[in-house]
């Protein structure tokens, strides 16, 4: 018996009861299921790291009719490719897409990676990600591991073990590798992920017409909601990012951010970040603190919006957004002026975005036209 199942006593076959479940109960459909191609597989895989398939489709089809191949996204311009990413987040993974496309082409001539050890070199590839593209583009016997497949076994089997550990995660890897149907990796793996989502799903699991319900542990023992188990709670701190819009007859002030931090290349209007608390913003606060930029320019505050927010999964983003008038215009380092009908040509993160869209700012109209 193999290590990982030897304290795991079963009288039935999971691989087995999964993949008939697969031929005969599965009704999820997506554009990527059944795909060979090791670039569509690494994109939807990409995109759908931290996304949800609802919001990640839609993404994917514009990547694809835009980019067909892997040569034409290492040829696009950077703000081309983000701007196409534009309100999906974590933009870490725009940039590691990017590095890793033009590797493709530099390294391997445009053909995509057949060796795991090689596809998991890539940037933003992890061991899920490799696991995926080696079985769904090339059938080798790699077994995928993300959240589905975590809470799946961790029920079924009634595992005890924090998913968030060291020791957690390598029993589960062994877990989900000892399960594997070596014959049939790729279809394996399309149907744990898919029970995953659709059967044994995070809330409100169909239990009723779940194929394990006899066997699952977590349901004998009505523990559905402790799995699978997490030693470490999430920390979520809250930032501060008010945004002045500043404008100088057409022309509106922004500038790109370069830094390694949220939102890395993407575009922002004048940021004043400080850790204010709520009672002390208004229009008094904005006023003094303008003042202390723009000296002696004449400034005229057209409107302060109601505070804004955005939760992230490790941060929640507050702030206002205050849209003045200069008299005179001025140079600011590291931002730049540009006409405002040219402002739909640059990526804004959502933060941005969904204010203007909703506020009444004349910016609306050229945005989201």
């Amino acid at each position: 018996m193999n290590k990982s199942l030897q304290n795991i006593p079963s009288n039935f076959n999971f691989s087995k009861i999964l993949l008939s479940w697969h031929k005969k109960d599965n009704k999820r459909t997506m554009p990527w299921k059944g795909e060979k191609d090791p670039y569509k597989i690494w994109l939807s895989e990409i995109i759908l790291q931290q996304t949800r398939v609802e919001q990640g489709l839609n993404y994917y089809n514009k990547f694809i009719e835009k980019f067909p191949t892997i040569k034409h996204l290492a040829k696009a311009k950077d703000d081309e490719v983000f701007k196409l990413w534009e309100g999906l987040g974590y933009y870490s993974r725009c940039k590691n897409l990017l590095f890793s496309a033009r590797e493709v082409v530099d390294k391997y001539e445009g053909i995509f990676p057949i060796l795991y050890d090689d596809i998991i070199k890539l940037k933003g590839v992890g061991k899920y990600t490799t696991a995926a593209i080696a079985s769904f583009a090339y059938n080798k016997p790699y077994a995928v591991l993300d959240g589905n497949v975590f809470r799946v076994l961790a029920r079924i089997y009634g595992i005890n073990k924090a998913i968030d550990t060291r020791e957690g995660k390598l029993f589960f890897e062994n877990l989900s590798q000892d399960l594997l149907d070596v014959k049939k990796p790729a279809l394996y793996n399309q149907a744990i992920m898919d029970f995953g989502a659709t059967i044994c799903k995070p809330k409100l699991p169909e239990c009723d017409i779940c194929p394990f319900i006899k066997v699952c542990k977590a349901y004998k023992q009505n523990k559905i909601s402790s799995y699978p188990i997490k030693e470490k709670k999430l920390q979520v701190q809250t930032r501060w990012m008010n945004y002045v819009i500043i404008r100088f007859n057409n022309q509106v002030l922004i500038r790109k951010r370069t830094e390694k931090d949220i939102w890395q290349n993407l575009h922002e209007f004048y940021l004043m970040e400080n850790n204010q608390v709520e009672k002390n913003i208004d229009k008094i606060f904005f006023e003094k603190e303008l003042k202390k930029i723009f000296k002696k320019n004449k400034l005229i505050i057209s409107s302060i919006s109601k505070q804004q927010q955005q939760k992230l999964t490790h941060r929640t983003i507050k702030g206002y957004f205050v849209e003045i008038k200069l008299e005179q215009k001025i140079e600011v380092e590291n931002y730049f002026w540009i006409d405002e009908n040219e402002l739909n040509i640059y990526s804004f993160p959502k933060f941005i975005n969904e204010f203007i869209y909703n506020s009444s700012l004349s910016l609306k109209t050229i945005l989201f036209s």
